[in-house]
Parts: C-alpha cells; structure tokens; sequence
C-alpha cells in the first residue's frame, strides 16, 4: 500500500503543493521546525482518516485568509487505487469523494486503505490519564477492524444517556429507566471489552518485540479491563449492582469499559512514572510500529506508516536502530528537523522550507526543483 501523488491547496501554511510519484519505502521530509513538515504528513493522514492527528476541528487546517482548504491523492493498496478528494472549509463540515463518488463514513474508506500515524502527542499514550490509553486502543481496533467502529460509538451513546438520568435523578428511589439503561450499557460494555481485549493480543506482542530490539529489555504490555470474567455480560451485571448505591451518590456510571487501562511497564516498572521522557518515547513510537505490523498481519499488506519526528526524544544509538529497521516496512514517510536525521538508506528527501516542498535529486545531492503548483493550476 502507497501514496501514489498528493495535492494540497490552502492546507495549513502549504499554499500549492503537489508531489507526484511517492516512491515505495522510506520517504523524509527534513526541514527546520515551523516550516510545515508535520503539515504535510497531517495532510497525507487526512486521505486515510478523512480527520486530522492532530487537531479536533477544521479551522486550523485552512490557511489564513482562504476559504477552504482542499487535500487530494491517489492511493494504492492490493484492492485496486483510490482516488481520494476532500474540501475543508473553515466552518461546517468537510466534503468528501472517494473515486468520484461522496462518502459520508470513514469507515467505508478505511475498508480500503489503511496508515498508521505516529506523533510528538502520542507521548500521552504512556505518560498521560487512561483516556489516552483507551482512545489508543479504540484507534487500534478500529484500525484493524473497520466495520466494528460502531461498538465505540454505540458504547458511547449508551454512556452518555445513562449518565445524563443519574445526573438528572432528583435522589429518590431509583431512576426510572434506569434498568433499561443497564442493559444496553452490558450489552454494549461487553462487546466494547472483547474488541479491546483482542485488539490488544494483537499489536502488544509486535511492540515489545520492537522495543526489545531498540532498547535491549522489555515493554510490558496488557489490557486493564473494568470488567473481566468468562461471562462478560454476567460479570458487569453484578459489578452494577455491587456499585449500585455508589453511582446514585455520585450521580454517575462507575462500571464498564470507560474505566479501562492499558498497563505499560519498562524495567518491570510503569512507564507512566518510571520511564525516562526517552524510554516514554520509544514505547509510544513502538505501540504505532506494533499497531502497524498487526495491520499487516490482518490484511496481507503494509499499511503506510507516517511518523513525525520520531528521532527527536532518542538517543544516537537508537536513532539509528530505528532508522535502519524502517525499511522493508513498506511505504513510510518520516519528517526529520536535523539534516543529520536523514537516513542515507532513503529513498526519497523532501526539503520542506515555508510551506513549499522540493523533491532532493539524490544523485547529486541537490534539490530537484520546486514542487509548487503554478498560479494557474487548480489543487480541486
């Protein structure tokens, strides 16, 4: 799976980009910090995710002084290539084509083609609150499933409703409805604990393989269920109704998969107060790089990994490990700030200064020319 060609037009600080012919492998973007680096692999995300890494709404995402923002590609992947077309403007929703045709959820997208991304922000993952955690883990599985995006969402809305009755109850008795509540919270809890839990199984082993190699010892790594049994649904009833009297006193849902962790360790310690800020780093960066290969193992193919400046919180020694393990990974695209982070095994440098891309020739050594569309061409 690859990234054939990208356009961006009004995209953050990049006015007219385009990129035509995305080799396969090992892609850099180097560029001083500011110049629109993480820009451009937010910009290739939004072809997978049709949403931003790295920000909730699309405001940010449309240059100052347009009116929308416009991001398009072509994709690769074994089905066959997908042309992918998305309009942002800086209020209201995003429209979106999918080989000429609108598409309304990602999932549909996300059946097709697939990409990991990697981030500075994923340092929450191991050092921040457990909702960090049980969003990575949402991610995962609906990474790695796509079609069962609906038992986040269905969890979610029988969470929310269940909590707006006990904030809402006046104190007496038990809130009518509330049995109601309770199952649809079970039957939504258990299938939400079970995606996890397999989701989990899947990408823990790949990440600490990939941290034992980068650091010498091991990453520990397991699912914290709220609610665990043979019978899910039977143990999250009883738990319900041993938490009973403390949910009508705080008014709140106390059980199910909303109070889940995933527990990370290093040195047998937890990474989330015991690792050093490099030791955090390598075992978020090692949880995108498991999630990756369980993508791989699941589908039959690599999916694009895009990770922004991965090398920054590493020392030298394991900067090179992980850069000479990306290869064979299929296409990856890695935004580096020091030149002296380019790999030499790369297959393709972008040199990324004020929002404008020049593809290196690497045969001399010297940029190539300007990818910048001209003033008359239209990056639709």
């Amino acid at each position: 799976m690859r990234v054939l060609w990208l356009k961006l037009r009004d995209f953050r600080n990049h006015a007219r980009t385009q990129l035509q012919a995305i080799p396969e492998g090992l892609v850099v973007a180097v560029g001083p910090n500011g110049e629109g680096k993480s820009n451009l692999l937010e910009g290739i995300a939004l072809l997978f995710f049709l949403a931003s890494p790295r920000a909730s709404t699309s405001e940010p995402l449309v240059r100052r002084g347009a009116e929308a923002a416009y991001v398009r590609g072509e994709i690769e992947a074994a089905g066959g290539r997908v042309l992918v077309e998305i309009e942002i403007p800086a209020r209201g929703a995003s429209r979106v084509q999918v080989n000429r045709s609108p598409v309304r959820r990602r999932r549909d997208l996300r059946r097709q083609v697939r990409a990991v991304f990697f981030g500075p922000d994923d340092l929450d993952v191991v050092r921040g609150d457990p909702g960090a955690r049980r969003g990575f883990m949402d991610e995962a599985a609906t990474s790695l499933w796509p079609l069962k995006e609906s038992a986040v969402t269905a969890y979610e809305r029988a969470l929310r409703q269940r909590n707006r009755l006990l904030k809402e109850w006046d104190g007496r008795g038990t809130p009518a409805g509330l049995q109601a509540w309770d199952e649809e919270l079970v039957e939504t809890g258990a299938v939400l604990t079970a995606l996890r839990a397999e989701a989990v199984s899947r990408l823990c082993p790949a990440a600490e393989a990939e941290f034992r190699r980068l650091s010498g010892h091991g990453l520990a790594c397991a699912y914290l269920p709220s609610v665990a049994g043979e019978d899910l649904a039977e143990a999250f009833r009883a738990l319900l109704a041993q938490r009973r009297e403390d949910e009508l006193l705080r008014r709140t849902s106390l059980v199910g998969p909303h109070r889940d962790d995933l527990a990370l360790a290093v040195r047998d310690l937890g990474a989330r107060a015991f690792a050093s800020h490099g030791e955090a780093w390598a075992a978020a960066l090692c949880l995108r790089l498991g999630l990756g290969e369980a993508i791989r193992v699941e589908i039959g193919e690599p999916p694009v990994l895009l990770l922004d400046d991965p090398f920054s919180a590493l020392d030298p020694v394991r900067q090179r490990e992980v850069a000479t393990r990306l290869p064979g990974r299929g296409q990856v695209i890695v935004s580096v700030a020091d030149e002296a982070h380019v790999p030499g095994h790369a297959d393709a440098v972008w040199d990324v200064s004020a929002g404008e891309v020049t593809v290196r020739d690497r045969s001399s050594g010297e940029a190539s020319g300007s990818t910048r569309s001209g003033p008359g061409e239209e990056a639709r």
